[in-house]
């Protein structure tokens, strides 16, 4: 199972105070349809509002990526600049 953790406010407020949890996912994008699906509106703010890190690498748009079996994803704010 990968483990999914995050350091977000937002994160925690819609998992009911959880900072990381373990999701048996194959891919980025199985892994937002699971957190949607036991989370609402978690899977809308990973795809819009974050980046991942994926076992130490920072993604930005990362649906494809697949994930391991002891995969680690980070949920990273996306910062915007101007």
């Amino acid at each position: 199972m990968a483990r999914v953790v995050s350091i977000s406010s937002r994160f925690r407020d819609l998992t009911g105070g959880l900072d990381g949890l373990d999701v048996d996912a194959r891919s980025v994008r199985e892994l937002v349809r699971m957190l949607e699906a036991r989370f609402p509106g978690l899977g809308a703010l990973v795809e819009g509002e974050m980046a991942l890190a994926i076992d130490g690498e920072i993604h930005q748009d990362a649906l494809m990526e697949p994930l391991g079996p002891h995969s680690e994803v980070v949920l990273i704010p996306r910062i915007s600049g101007g």
